[in-house]
């Protein structure tokens, strides 16, 4: 790579982009100190807002600017939500000797109260978030896959908002992003299928994108406001980590101008604990979207985003029992074989339906047995070298998607990529493998993949590119990636070959095998139980009724779980 643009590139990634010191115009911030409310910081721009220049509310009390009614609101709403949560709407109220009519958002960090306000124009009022959102979870609820359900999903939300263009932005293993739905005017060019690459949204901003659910950016072409002072009692920056109105990093709002894009939103869609994916929207003048209108985007996100993790979870499961019946079968077939090491060779037909793979093999006393899509016996060398140079002394799983990695060429790929190599013996060189087939690819980029930044004539200054022209290109060699998924899968498979491969009499102690198989039992339900805590986090608006149903069901759930880890304390 060019040394100019790996020091851009490295410059990119280490943007502090929470510190940026700044809000954007449309709104105010006033951050204070409990228990009396002293103000420790404001937005320079505050003036337009209280008639109080920003140096005369430093260090004076809240409530000499603001209603005792509304810093009420303000205390409630904290009083209900936790230290780093994201901001919450505390209230609707007149500020200032102007009475403007105001949207007041509140949240908790770094030992301060920091109150975010939004003059809004007057109007005959918004219908509730709730309903709005309801009615747009029931116009997608019914989708028949999963293709159907994002692009419903972007309809949705365009109807919602207004915006120009929405798009359903989905994340790859690679962290680069891909448009799957997109709902837009009739005049733009579509961006449907257009892959970006990962630098286009760097690591720092995708984990701001999990704590932040909303993001929006009315005009893309403002001056940012300074905050005063710009440092914390610690002499630090302001951690602007979850405020709405934080200031965006300039190469963003140039890469949004070099698309045509003068406001934008987005909402995030979070499954698993990671960042699937976003729904981003773009408009082509300035656009304001009222903050009524931003909750119900909210609450429809956190249902696509439940939804998408419920699909992924289902998945996981079926995947799981298959993979568990296979397993019973196998050490059921290796427990009554006379000789189970060798009978091995004779079950890689079974093996095969348990992993999502195209083949399988076994390299045992020197020979190559296999089944399904897996290379000749040829390879073995290239395979064994490969495994040396990624060090097995462990005796861990050594995996891989690319072909060049282990055949040296795509010619003696032959067609496949992936590898998933078990190891059996490694004083006998004895390895089990799993192969996936290469994913041929015809990769449409939404500008070459190759610049993804424009370097300036010193090489110290980077800037988005300016052309997002489709850019084709022909992908080889790689396969689907392996995931968590595959090596929990391959894992238990392990286990059970393993019990029974080297067994020549009954000296397998049968405790240590029971211990080890319910060691991975719980692992496989801890995991399951995270995910099922992530989706109740964003179950906030359920009824009574259902809270109590629920609650029933967890307090079943605890019981059954106080007596599993009874006996196994006993145990221990």
């Amino acid at each position: 790579m060019n040394p100019a643009l790996q020091r851009a590139l490295d410059a990119c990634s280490s943007e502090q982009i929470h510190l940026s010191a700044a809000i954007q115009p449309h709104g105010h911030l006033i951050s204070c100190q409990l228990p009396d409310w002293t103000i420790r910081h404001v937005s320079a721009n505050v003036e337009s807002l209280t008639g109080a220049p920003p140096e005369a509310m430093l260090r004076h009390s809240l409530r000499e600017f603001l209603t005792d009614d509304l810093i009420q609101s303000i205390a409630e709403t904290i009083g209900f939500g936790e230290p780093g949560a994201p901001p919450q709407r505390a209230a609707v109220a007149n500020i200032g000797l102007l009475a403007h009519l105001c949207d007041v958002s509140v949240h908790v960090a770094d030992g301060l109260v920091h109150i975010e306000i939004e003059p809004q124009p007057r109007s005959a009022g918004e219908r509730s978030p709730t309903v709005v959102a309801q009615t747009m979870i029931a116009r997608v609820a019914n989708s028949a896959n999963i293709a159907d359900f994002n692009q419903r999903v972007a309809e949705q939300v365009r109807l919602l908002t207004g915006y120009d263009r929405v798009m359903v932005y989905r994340f790859r293993h690679d962290d680069a992003g891909e448009v799957v739905a997109e709902s837009r005017d009739s005049e733009l060019t579509s961006y449907l299928g257009l892959r970006y690459p990962a630098s286009d949204i760097p690591a720092q901003a995708r984990a701001l994108y999990l704590r932040n659910r909303i993001r929006v950016i009315p005009d893309a072409r403002y001056t940012p406001v300074p905050i005063v002072p710009d440092r914390d009692a610690r002499g630090m920056p302001l951690d602007l980590s979850q405020h709405a109105l934080r200031s965006v990093s300039p190469v963003h709002l140039e890469y949004l101008a070099n698309m045509g894009v003068a406001a934008s939103m987005s909402i995030s869609i979070i499954a698993g604990g990671r960042l699937w994916g976003l729904i981003a929207c773009h408009h082509r003048v300035p656009r304001r979207v009222p903050p009524g209108v931003r909750a119900a985007a909210d609450l429809f996100g956190l249902f696509v985003s439940m939804r998408i993790a419920s699909r992924e979870q289902q998945h996981a499961a079926a995947v799981e029992e298959e993979a568990r019946s296979v397993r019973d079968t196998l050490a059921l077939r290796l427990a009554n074989a006379s000789t189970p090491r060798m009978a091995l060779a004779g079950e890689l037909d079974l093996l095969v339906r348990a992993v999502d793979c195209e083949g399988a093999g076994l390299l045992q006393d020197g020979h190559w047995h296999s089944a399904g899509r897996a290379p000749a016996e040829t390879s073995v060398p290239s395979l064994l070298a490969w495994l040396r140079r990624e060090g097995v002394g462990t005796g861990g799983v050594v995996s891989t998607e690319r072909a060049e990695t282990w055949a040296g060429s795509l010619e003696a790929a032959d067609g496949l990529a992936g590898v998933l190599a078990v190891p059996l013996d490694l004083g006998r060189d004895e390895w089990l493998f799993f192969f996936r087939c290469e994913q041929v690819e015809d990769v449409r980029w939404a500008g070459s993949p190759e610049t993804p930044f424009v370097i300036d004539e010193e090489g110290d200054k980077i800037g988005p590119r300016a052309s997002f022209a489709a850019w084709h290109e022909t992908v080889r060699g790689l396969s689907a990636p392996w995931c968590d998924a595959d090596f929990r899968v391959v894992e238990r498979l392990h286990l059970v070959v393993r019990e029974r491969y080297r067994r020549t009499g009954p000296q397998v102690d049968a405790s240590d095998i029971h211990s080890r198989h319910a060691r991975l039992d719980l692992r496989s339900q801890r995991h399951r139980l995270m995910q099922l805590s992530e989706l109740l986090n964003g179950l906030v608006h359920v009824s009574p009724e259902e809270a109590a149903k629920l609650s029933q069901r967890i307090n079943l759930l605890e019981t059954e779980l106080q007596g599993l880890i009874g006996p196994m304390a006993a145990e221990a």
